[in-house]
């Protein structure tokens, strides 16, 4: 199958287009963080690397109070990140 010039040239600039789409939107979920109320939430992956404790102690931190968290239907864990700076400067 031959297709002529101008046929390839216009598939080639609406794939050009579909790629720069698709690159705007990787780039704009990249940069968009978990926030509530303009404040940056940390989940325990974030959280666990950040302290460098495991899951358990993130645990035991939730049931003793010592770090506040906002718990979701689904039984994941967020952090504000205010809330885990002020650990840090208390604790650490």
């Amino acid at each position: 199958m031959n297709i002529d010039r101008e046929t390839f040239i216009a598939w080639m600039e609406r794939i050009m287009d579909r790629f720069e789409m698709a690159d705007k939107k990787i780039e704009r979920l990249t940069t968009q963080r978990n926030c509530l109320d303009g404040e940056q939430l940390l989940d325990n992956q974030d959280l666990m690397f950040l302290l460098k404790v495991s899951l358990r102690t993130l645990q035991r931190y939730r049931a003793k109070g010592i770090l506040p968290y906002i718990k979701l239907d689904d039984g994941r864990c967020y952090y504000k990140a205010s809330d885990v700076h002020k650990l840090i400067r208390k604790r650490f």
